[in-house]
């Protein structure tokens, strides 16, 4: 498997072990982003898109398939080769799994009775399926985002994290496991939940108090709590936090600007309170961060 990414820089595409590959993709840019991988024959691909949107093109552009936020697509072909080639809206995220058809076997011997496609009757057909991102995926697809850890252990804590993933993915419980949190099980509270994240993150750097944001979407504040957690796995305030540190992890990576802009672009009213918070989420200050990546 080789990769032709016109923006390896902004992706990660490795081997995490034998038979399974993996590729992260973040377009963070305001144009659309294509990304192509070959992939041999015998190879599942797995894509989990949790934000944004990504269109897929098969057969040089005389057909594609349009994967929106919050769905994942799987396709399998025993017959006929499908690279990767992918156009990502801004702001999109991607994260994607190969795995060859041995490796797949090795892993759900004697699970044909709960995966479809490996059944006998279907074993040698193609096989595609659309469908949503449960809270519970995206919760796993949210912590190898944001996770960080040595490169050691973070091969480690990555290679179980897809073990978890592909687990809940063919899950035969999976589709009922909003009806556990009957407030989930509700489009429409989901869909409020998502514009309270949407509206904290616009708002970062002066965010609404939990009152005004559960009076913003029209939730109850314990309904506003508790779902957020359910579909995120954190808290609000939580959330907004790891979510400004990973964008000030990714602006000092690009020397985009220093500490102190930093600060402010962060809604920090002292330089010395997101020193603080840097270092509580990764350990380390700002500048040693960036002392550390300019050595690697």
């Amino acid at each position: 498997m080789y990769t032709k990414n016109n923006d390896q820089s902004a992706s990660l595409f490795r081997e995490i072990e034998e038979g399974i590959f993996v590729l992260r993709k973040e377009n963070e840019s305001n144009d659309s982003q294509m990304v192509t991988q070959e992939i041999k024959q015998n190879f599942i691909q797995f894509h989990f898109c949790d934000k944004g949107a990504v269109t897929f093109v098969f057969h040089s552009g005389n057909y594609s398939m349009l994967l929106k936020e919050m769905e994942s697509l799987l396709l399998y072909n025993p017959k006929e080769i499908l690279p990767l080639q992918v156009r990502l809206a801004p702001g999109t995220t991607l994260f994607s799994i190969f795995i060859t058809i041995g490796r797949f076997h090795s892993l759900f011997l004697g699970e044909s009775g709960i995966i479809d496609f490996l059944s006998p009757m279907r074993q040698h057909e193609k096989y595609y399926t659309l469908v949503g991102i449960s809270p519970q995926l995206f919760i796993i697809l949210h912590q190898i985002r944001t996770m960080h850890l040595p490169a050691s252990l973070y091969s480690l804590y990555l290679r179980a994290k897809i073990y978890e993933l592909l687990s809940l993915y063919f899950n035969k419980g999976q589709e009922t496991e909003t009806e556990a949190c009957p407030f989930l099980s509700s489009e429409e509270n989901v869909q409020k939940i998502r514009q309270a994240k949407e509206l904290l993150l616009r708002h970062m750097t002066s965010p609404p108090s939990l009152q005004e944001l559960s009076e913003e979407v029209g939730l109850p504040l314990k309904k506003l709590k508790s779902g957020f957690k359910q579909i995120y796995g954190e808290s609000v305030y939580g959330f907004l936090f790891d979510y400004k540190m990973e964008l000030a992890r990714k602006w000092l990576t690009t020397e985009q600007y220093n500490v102190n802009e930093l600060s402010l672009k962060l809604g920090y009213s002292m330089p010395s309170h997101f020193i603080a918070a840097f270092k509580k989420k990764f350990g380390t200050t700002p500048k040693k961060y960036v002392l550390t990546k300019n050595t690697q």
